[in-house]
């Protein structure tokens, strides 16, 4: 693998990893009650969390099936 492609493999992970870092803080902010802010009401997370499943999914990782579908295969 020539240097260059190696660098720009590195660089590209670390991007994304930072995109995956950022949304999972906006997301948590969410749910974060920040002292001396008061009372804080939930916010449209949509943005965020799309872009966190999508910028995991590069990485390979998916949502996996808990069981509970409604079609279930028959054996």
């Amino acid at each position: 693998m020539d240097d260059k492609e190696e660098q720009l493999l590195i660089l590209s992970t670390f991007v994304r990893l930072g995109v995956v870092v950022w949304a999972g803080f906006i997301i948590s902010l969410n749910y974060i009650e920040i002292p001396g802010l008061g009372k804080q009401t939930p916010k449209d997370i949509t943005f965020p969390a799309s872009i966190f499943t999508g910028a995991l999914a590069t990485f390979g990782l998916q949502q996996g099936n808990n069981g509970n579908s409604k079609e279930k295969k028959k054996e």
